[in-house]
C-alpha cells in the first residue's frame, strides 16, 4: 500500500491516539496563523502588530500553544522509545530512538537553511540586505527557536522517561519547582544569567506532562486547566511578569525568552484544556474525511511551518513590487487588507510545501525481522550511542544558534550570544550539518 495520505488513514490501527495527530496539525497551524496576523511590515521593516496595539495582548493566552507541541511531543517520544525498547533492547536504542525522531525533522529544515542561506549570501554579495529586506534575513530563521528546543527534548528522553517512570508527578513536580527558584533567583536575587536555565526547566516540564498523558494519569483535566489559569493569572497580577505570552519589542522581560513561570502556569492550563476536549474530539476524528484530512495535514506540518514566513514575506514584496501601499499597521485600511494577505499567504505556502514536501517524506522502512530471533545479536556499532548523542546536541546548538543570529550580516561575520559563546551564522550551519551526519550515518560496526 503507498504511503497516501488516504492509505495511511485506512491502515490506521485501533489503538492508535488520533487526538494527539489533530493536536500536533493544530498548534502548528495556530502558531502560523499567529505569526501571520502579528506581523507589523513597513517599506522600513518589521514590528509587532502587539505592540502597536496593546489591547490584543490578551489574545496570546489562546495562540501561544508551542506548550500544547511540546506535550504532544513528550507523549509521542514516551510511546516511540518504548517500542524501540522493546524490539531492540541494548545499548544501540538510543541511537535508533534518536535517528528515527529526527529524520523527518532536520531533512526539511536544513534544505530549508540552506536554501536561504544561498539566497541571503547572493542578495548580500549583490551589495543588498538593507531595509526590509535586512529585517526579513534577520527573523527568518527565528521561528527554528523551538526544533532547537525540540531536539533538546528528544535528546533527554531516555532519562526524564526513567525518572518519570519512579516518580510520576514528582518529576513533573521537580521540574516545576526547578523553574519557579530560577525566577525566584533572577527576580528576587537578581542573580545573572541564571533565567536561562529556564529553556530547559520550564519546556522539560511541559514535555514532561506528555509522559503523564501517555500513562493515562492526567485524571483531572478540569482541576489542571483551573490551577493553571489561577496561577498564571495571579503571577501576571502580583508578580513581574508581562501580560503577551509572546515576546514583545523593548521589553525587559519576557515570558518567552527565557521562558518563565508564568509561561508554564500557561502551559498547565493549555494541558487541561486540551485533554477536556479529547473525548469529544476522538469521536469526530473516526469520520474518514475528517481522519484523512489530519493524516495529510500532518504529513507536510513541518515543510508548512518552515517556509510560512517566506510565504508571509512573499506576499508583503509582491505587494511593494506591484506599486501597492503598505498601510499603517492597525489602521482601518491596514485591517481591510488581512484577509486577502492571509489568503494570499496560504496559497504561497502551499506551493512552497508542494515544492519542498519530500523532503518530510519518511524514509523506506527496513524490510520487518523474521519472528524468530536470532541466537546472538549484532552488537550495536562502536560508538554508536556516544556519536548519536554528540551529533545531536551539534545539532541543536547549531539550529538555536541560527535562531538567534539569522542571516543578515552573513558575509560580514556578525554574532550572536548562544551560552556565553559567540556564534556566526556560517559556524551554527556548520554543526548543524555535521550532528545531522553523526546521527544518521553511524560509524559501520567492525567487521
Amino acid at each position: 500500500m503507498g504511503h497516501t495520505a488516504a492509505a495511511l488513514a485506512a491502515a490506521t490501527p485501533a489503538t492508535r491516539d488520533r487526538y494527539v495527530d489533530l493536536l500536533r496539525v493544530g498548534s502548528l497551524a495556530t502558531v502560523v496563523l499567529g505569526h501571520w496576523l502579528m506581523a507589523a511590515v513597513t517599506p522600513q521593516g518589521m514590528g509587532n502588530l502587539l505592540a502597536v496595539v496593546p489591547a490584543l495582548q490578551p489574545l496570546t493566552w489562546l495562540l501561544q500553544v508551542m506548550p500544547v507541541f511540546f506535550f504532544v511531543g513528550g507523549f509521542s517520544h514516551a510511546l516511540s522509545y518504548r517500542s524501540l525498547a522493546r524490539r531492540q533492547p541494548g545499548a544501540s536504542v538510543y541511537a535508533a530512538f534518536l535517528r528515527a525522531r529526527l529524520q523527518r525533522l532536520l531533512r526539511p529544515t536544513l534544505v530549508f537553511v540552506l536554501v536561504w542561506t544561498a539566497g541571503a549570501a547572493a542578495l548580500q554579495l549583490a551589495g543588498g540586505g538593507g531595509g526590509l529586506t535586512g529585517a526579513a534575513l534577520r527573523v527568518i530563521t527565528q521561528p527554528l527557536w523551538f526544533i532547537g528546543i525540540y531536539l533538546a527534548m528528544v535528546a533527554l528522553t531516555p532519562p526524564l522517561l526513567r525518572l518519570h517512570e519512579r516518580h510520576g508527578w514528582g518529576a513533573f513536580a521537580a521540574l516545576a519547582g526547578a523553574a519557579a527558584a530560577v525566577d525566584l533567583l533572577r527576580f528576587a536575587a537578581g542573580v545573572p544569567y541564571v533565567e536561562f536555565l529556564n529553556f530547559a526547566f520550564v519546556w522539560l516540564a511541559v514535555h514532561q506532562l506528555g509522559f503523564l498523558r501517555a500513562d493515562g494519569r492526567i485524571t483531572r483535566p478540569a482541576l489542571l486547566a483551573a490551577a493553571g489559569l489561577a496561577a498564571a493569572v495571579l503571577l501576571v497580577a502580583f508578580g513581574p511578569y508581562p501580560l503577551s505570552m509572546v515576546g514583545m519589542p523593548g521589553e525587559k522581560v519576557s515570558n518567552m525568552a527565557p521562558p518563565t513561570l508564568a509561561l508554564l502556569a500557561h502551559g498547565l492550563w493549555l494541558t487541561g484544556a486540551v485533554q477536556l476536549l479529547a473525548r469529544p474530539a476522538a469521536a469526530l476524528l473516526r469520520r474518514p474525511r475528517l481522519w484523512r484530512a489530519v493524516v495529510a495535514a500532518n504529513g507536510i506540518a513541518m515543510t508548512g511551518f518552515l517556509w510560512h514566513l517566506t510565504a508571509m514575506l512573499g506576499v508583503y514584496a509582491a505587494q511593494l513590487g506591484l506599486g501597492f501601499a503598505l498601510p499603517e499597521p492597525a489602521t482601518a485600511a491596514w485591517w481591510a487588507q488581512v484577509p486577502l494577505r492571509l489568503i494570499a499567504a496560504a496559497a504561497l505556502t502551499a506551493a512552497l510545501v508542494a515544492a519542498f514536501r519530500r523532503f518530510e517524506k519518511p524514509t523506506a522502512a527496513p524490510a520487518p525481522a523474521t519472528p524468530v530471533a536470532p541466537a546472538t545479536t549484532p552488537a550495536p556499532a562502536p560508538g554508536s550511542g556516544g556519536l548519536a548523542a554528540t551529533g545531536i546536541v551539534l545539532c541543536l546548538l547549531g539550529i538555536l544558534g541560527l535562531s538567534m543570529t539569522g542571516l543578515g550580516g552573513l558575509l560580514t561575520g556578525h554574532t550572536a550570544i548562544l551560552i556565553a559563546v559567540p556564534i556566526t551564522a556560517p559556524a551554527a550551519i556548520t554543526m548543524a550539518i555535521a550532528g545531522w551526519a553523526l546521527v544518521t550515518h553511524p560509524r559501520p560496526p567492525h567487521t
